[in-house]
């Protein structure tokens, strides 16, 4: 599997459907100037980039992929193409912890974005993360969750279930589920934060023809499961042949979905 274009392609293709969902939880938080942002998987940093676009200081931390990592640096370091970069913005490679500045204020807003509840086992990763992150902000600051809204809400659904047919029945993570209604409460209560609202976000997923679709897709991971127990080439006809119901006659693939998030708070 070749990273680098699995990175580009979440970046170039796959991320920017995520785009209501950052808005949405943007607007709720009113983040802007005074904002201390820790970005929790920030991956390749177009969540980062929104919210420094509305005066945020953003710092955020990927652990996953040093590939999405090195995108989100060209978007977002002062000496990259963008802009809008500001002189404060951090990477971090590594786990929340490794965020910590003793000479900074502690963070205002945690966001973990990637959605939850589509992998078996992807709960306990957040709730790492969020043990690690939450000593780092101060008290009462939201901590916003995100997840896959119900299935029947969601159309991709029909085509992740590829994952879950293709992938490895001894393997208790990594496969694909139906999100369940409480992922993101039962998270909340377990890393000892205070839920404080929730919101769901239409957010559809369109692709220019099924073969972008493809790749976009399988950049989530949420097929790598399927993957190792089967071939990419098989992967690859298998999701093809799910996205024909969801193909338009000008080519262009369409799926509409929801997305949920919740905010807590740090006690």
């Amino acid at each position: 599997m070749d990273l680098c274009a699995r990175a580009r392609d979440w970046s170039e293709i796959q991320e920017r459907m995520l785009v209501p969902l950052y808005e949405a939880v943007y607007e709720r938080v009113e983040a802007g100037p005074g904002t201390r942002l820790l970005g929790l998987g920030c991956g390749s940093g177009l969540a980062l980039l929104m919210a420094a676009s509305r005066g945020a200081t953003v710092t955020g931390v990927e652990s996953s992929s040093p590939e999405r990592l090195a995108l989100a640096r060209r978007r977002l370091l002062p000496e990259g193409w963008d802009t809008r970069a500001r002189a404060d913005t951090r990477l971090v490679d590594g786990s929340p912890g490794d965020a910590a500045d003793a000479e900074a204020p502690a963070y205002t807003l945690v966001t973990a974005f990637e959605p939850i509840g589509c992998l078996a086992g992807d709960s306990e990763g957040l709730g790492e993360a969020l043990a690690a992150a939450t000593p780092l902000a101060e008290r009462g600051a939201p901590v916003v969750l995100a997840g896959w809204g119900p299935p029947e809400r969601c159309a991709t659904s029909s085509v992740l279930r590829v994952a879950t047919k293709l992938a490895d029945p001894l393997r208790s993570t990594g496969s694909w589920r139906p999100a369940l209604r409480d992922d993101l409460e039962e998270v909340a209560q377990r890393a000892g934060l205070r839920p404080d609202g929730s919101g769901r976000v239409a957010c559809p997923f369109g692709y220019a023809d099924v073969d972008s679709a493809v790749r976009g897709l399988l950049s989530t991971g949420l097929f790598d499961a399927a993957i190792t127990a089967t071939d990419r080439a098989q992967v690859d006809k298998e999701v093809a042949e799910a996205l024909h119901p969801h193909l338009r006659p000008d080519g262009t693939v369409w799926m509409p979905n929801v997305f949920r998030y919740l905010i807590a708070r740090v006690p």
